[in-house]
């Protein structure tokens, strides 16, 4: 659970909807969390999906699944959820 309260969909403004309906899922979901949570800003916002993606996604020597237990190993010494 966030520290940090979400903007939901039926708050957002015209802008922050519009980054919404960009980067939902696949399934038509709102982003997740963590990118909800930067919705009180949404220049920044952009630039952090631009980011995730640019370095999950992105050109690398390292591999989709290496990047991701990367991911999960810093997210657990964290004790993040995400």
């Amino acid at each position: 659970m966030a520290y940090i309260d979400y903007v939901s969909y039926d708050d957002a403004s015209p802008a922050l909807r519009e980054l919404f309906d960009k980067y939902k899922s696949p399934d038509k979901a709102v982003p997740a969390n963590i990118v909800r949570i930067a919705g009180y800003n949404p220049k920044a916002m952009d630039f952090h999906v631009q980011f995730y993606r640019a370095i999950m996604f992105g050109k690398s020597p390292l591999s989709r699944q290496q990047r991701e237990m990367i991911a999960v190993v810093v997210s657990a010494l964290n004790n993040c959820h995400y």
